[in-house]
């Protein structure tokens, strides 16, 4: 019989599952508002069920409430089979974890204290999986770490200019999004076997933003550091930014530690820049100027880190658009690309809006793709490995 697995991305307001029967994705959805206006959206691939509803604030009120909700819903479109394993995307696995595992009480402890690491996700994530061990008592459950595909990156882009004890103690460059890049470059290899080889750079683009610089499958750089604020401005978060900023937010501002973390975290990036919204569609339509400057800034970000990447990986053969800004906004892609001759880069115009995959030009040294990621299909096919271990 099939195995079947559950995959979990819990948020703060929100749980995102897919369901697998074997290989093959059945039931998708999400539960978003937890604790507010909770709703749950459902499709399944092998029914054709859709729900789409708002629940009670009984059955959205935590991670556990929403997940008691949705078994009936998994139990139908099982037919009678079980949940043999529960995946949960985890962002920090901190310096220990560079591989996934089974999570026990001793894992789901060591995860807590990654907390400080990143506040924005751990505590969900890890509600998730109190939430998931207690509904599903007799399933594996694992999990599929964000930080692990960056572990084996040269010391180089791990560390700071700090004292060394800082390192030694775990104060170094994580790096982000490690399940998206492991998508993209198990996608390449199955695909395009030539250009997994050779130097690319792959650019996550969302609400979360990073980039990437792979070479035969490793990351040798990233944008992100010891937090998910560095790097590429977000849709929320402040990204690169000189940490005097933050001493002057403290000693002259007077802010509190919890005050410049909500800022830079919740109130910072597209948002802050524009100071209307942090989705790009609106943005992109937007005749306000400040929408203008957002766009104009978060452009100029991911080109400079292009630059950079590009030098780290000594050349560029591939650049890997993909997250959700990345695989839709054709503007973004248009603006990033226009006037790199002198890296050997252009794209085709009506490729570029087409929803190709290749739309570089024929003129174009650097292959440009866009590439949707799938994190769900890693952390599956992690998760089927260590059941079968």
């Amino acid at each position: 019989m099939e195995e079947v697995i559950l995959v979990l991305n819990s948020g703060s307001s929100s749980i995102k599952f897919t369901l697998y029967s074997g290989a093959a994705p059945q039931v998708d959805g999400q539960i978003s508002g937890l604790g507010a206006k909770p709703r749950l959206s459902l499709v399944s691939s092998v029914s054709t069920t859709r729900v789409e509803r708002p629940l009670t604030p009984d059955e959205g009120k935590t991670h556990g409430n929403a997940l008691a909700t949705l078994i009936p819903l998994l139990e139908t479109e099982l037919g009678g089979k079980t949940v043999d394993a529960v995946g949960h995307r985890v962002v920090h696995g901190g310096v220990s974890f560079t591989q996934p595992v089974r999570i026990d009480d001793k894992v789901l402890e060591e995860l807590g204290k990654l907390e400080p690491l990143a506040p924005l996700h751990q505590p969900h994530n890890i509600a998730g999986i109190t939430a998931a061990r207690d509904v599903f008592p007799n399933a594996v459950q694992t999990a599929c770490f964000d930080t692990a595909f960056h572990r084996e990156h040269p010391w180089v882009n791990d560390t700071f200019a700090l004292p060394r004890s800082f390192y030694e103690e775990g104060v170094r460059r994580y790096g982000f999004h490690g399940l998206s890049y492991e998508f993209i470059c198990s996608h390449l290899k199955a695909t395009r076997p030539d250009l997994y080889k050779g130097r690319v750079v792959v650019a996550h683009l969302g609400n979360g933003a990073s980039m990437c610089a792979v070479l035969n499958g490793q990351s040798i750089g990233s944008t992100m550091g010891f937090t998910a604020l560095d790097g590429l401005p977000m849709g929320t978060r402040c990204g690169q930014l000189d940490p005097g900023v933050v001493l002057y937010m403290l000693t002259e501002k007077g802010m509190t530690p919890d005050e410049v973390s909500d800022l830079l975290y919740r109130n910072s990036g597209l948002k802050g820049l524009s100071g209307l919204t942090q989705d790009m569609r609106t943005l992109a339509a937007s005749d306000d100027s400040r929408a203008g400057e957002a766009i104009d800034y978060f452009v100029f970000r991911i080109r400079r880190e292009l630059g950079a990447m590009a030098a780290v990986l000594g050349g560029l053969d591939t650049l890997v658009f993909t997250g959700g800004i990345g695989e839709n906004s054709a503007l973004v892609r248009e603006r990033v690309c226009a006037n790199q001759d002198w890296l050997g880069l252009s794209i085709e115009p009506a490729e570029n809006h087409s929803g190709a995959e290749r739309i570089s030009s024929d003129q174009s040294k650097v292959n440009v793709l866009v590439i949707p990621t799938n994190e769900e299909e890693i952390v599956r096919r992690h998760t089927s490995a260590l059941l079968a271990a």
